[in-house]
C-alpha cells in the first residue's frame, strides 16, 4: 500500500508526496486583485506539499466577489502569481491555480451594482463579505444561454494565464456551493433548458467548462474540485448520489489530473456531513487520481490510502499554521494551532510568520 509520504503522479505533475496542500482563501492580494509579496513567502513556505492548491482565484470581475482575493484575469495578476510560482518552484514544489467564478455569492457592490449570475434567479442564505463589511445576499439572474460561450471563453483565459503565470496547472473550482456547485445540484438550478432538470443537463456546463480547459492547456494539467455531501452555502442536491456518480464518470471519461472531494465527516470540525459519504460511489465511477479532503489526520489519512478509499489527501487548515506539515507528520511532532482571526485579515501576521517546528528548523 502507498503511504502518505510516497511520490504521486498527478497527471503531467510528479509530486512528491501524497499531502496536498488544499486550496485555502486568506485576502492577502490587492483591492485590484492582485497577488501581492507576502503571498509569495506564504506559498513558498509551505513548498514542500506534494502540490499546493492555491487559495480559490477569480477568473473574471463578475466572478469575483471576496475582497482582497486574487484574479488572473489581467496582465498584472499573471505578473504578482508568477512570483508566487517562481518561489515555490526554486523550492522544489509544484502549484496549480485553482480557477473561481463565485456565481449568486459575488455581491453588487463588487459589479458596479449589476446583478450576479447563477443557475437560477434564487438568493443564497446568510451574508456576503464586502469591502463595507457583511451584506445580504441578493437575487441573482438566471445566466442566459448566450452568454454561456463567453463564460467558457473567461475559464479558457484564466488557464491560459496560469499556464502563462509558470503554474503546473489548473483545479476548477466546482464546489462550495460556487457557480458550478449551483448548476450542478437541483436545490439550486430550477432551469427547464438544456442545462436543467435531468443530471444529463445539470451536469453540462461542469463538462463544457473542463473540455474547454483541457483542450487549452491538456488534461494532464486540469483536475477539478467537487463537494458532493450535503448543503454548501445554500446549495444542495435531493438525491447527491446519482449525480455525482455521473460527474465522476464524466470527469473520467475527460481523463483529468485528479479529482479532489471535500466530503466533511459526520463529526466534522468545520461542517458536518448530513447523509452517508458520497466519495465511495465516486470513486467506482472516476478512474483517476482521487484526493480526499476534511478533517483528515496522519493516522486517518494513512488508512484512506491503505484502504484504497483515495490515492492523496489533501490538508488545509493544518498548512495555515504549519508551514512545514509533511515533516511533522513524518516526525509525529505536534500541530501547532491557529488563530482564526487572522485568517482573513491583510499582512504576515497568522499568515507567514509561523515558524517551521523547532526540531526540524
Amino acid at each position: 500500500m502507498p503511504k502518505l509520504f510516497d511520490p504521486i503522479q498527478l497527471g503531467a505533475i510528479e509530486a512528491s508526496n501524497r499531502i496536498l496542500m488544499a486550496p485555502l482563501t486568506r485576502g492577502r492580494g490587492t483591492r485590484n486583485h492582485i497577488p501581492t509579496p507576502v503571498m509569495v513567502d506564504y506559498y513558498a513556505q509551505r513548498a514542500s506539499a506534494g502540490l499546493i492548491i492555491t487559495e480559490a482565484t477569480g477568473i473574471s470581475q463578475q466572478g469575483l466577489g471576496w475582497p482582497y482575493a486574487p484574479g488572473i484575469w489581467s496582465e498584472e495578476q499573471v505578473n504578482g502569481w508568477r512570483a508566487v510560482t517562481d518561489a515555490v518552484h526554486a523550492k522544489g514544489g509544484r502549484i496549480i491555480a485553482q480557477i473561481w467564478h463565485m456565481g449568486r455569492l459575488v455581491h453588487p457592490s463588487y459589479l458596479d451594482g449589476e446583478q450576479p449570475v447563477s443557475a437560477s434567479a434564487i438568493t443564497a442564505p446568510g451574508e456576503a463579505y464586502t469591502y463595507d463589511g457583511k451584506q445580504p445576499y441578493t437575487v441573482p439572474r438566471p445566466l442566459e444561454i448566450a452568454e454561456i460561450p463567453a463564460l467558457l471563453a473567461d475559464y479558457v483565459r484564466a488557464a491560459r494565464n496560469a499556464i502563462a503565470a509558470g503554474f503546473d496547472g489548473v483545479q476548477i473550482h466546482a464546489a462550495n456551493g460556487y457557480l458550478l456547485d449551483q448548476f450542478l445540484r437541483d436545490g439550486s438550478n430550477h432551469r427547464t433548458d438544456i442545462y436543467g432538470g435531468s443530471i444529463e443537463n445539470r451536469v453540462r456546463l461542469l463538462k463544457e467548462v473542463t473540455i474547454a480547459v483541457t483542450e487549452a492547456i491538456g488534461a494532464d494539467r486540469t483536475a477539478v474540485r467537487l463537494s458532493p455531501n450535503g448543503d454548501t452555502q445554500g446549495v444542495d442536491d435531493s438525491d447527491p448520489y446519482p449525480l455525482f456518480a455521473a460527474v465522476g464518470a464524466m470527469l473520467s471519461d475527460i481523463g483529468i489530473a485528479f479529482l479532489e472531494l471535500r466530503e466533511p465527516g459526520p463529526n466534522g470540525t468545520f461542517g458536518k456531513a448530513k447523509v452517508a459519504a458520497v466519495a465511495p460511489t465516486i470513486r467506482k465511477a472516476f478512474k483517476g487520481v482521487l484526493v480526499l479532503n476534511s478533517d483528515y489526520s496522519a493516522a486517518s489519512a494513512q488508512a484512506a490510502l491503505d484502504s484504497g478509499a483515495a490515492d492523496a489527501i489533501a490538508f488545509g487548515r493544518p498548512f495555515i499554521s504549519n508551514p512545514d506539515l509533511p515533516a511533522r507528520l513524518a516526525a509525529g511532532v505536534p500541530l501547532a494551532e491557529g488563530d482564526p482571526a487572522t485568517w482573513y485579515t491583510q499582512g504576515a501576521e497568522g499568515y507567514s510568520d509561523y515558524p517551521a517546528a523547532a526540531v526540524m528548523a
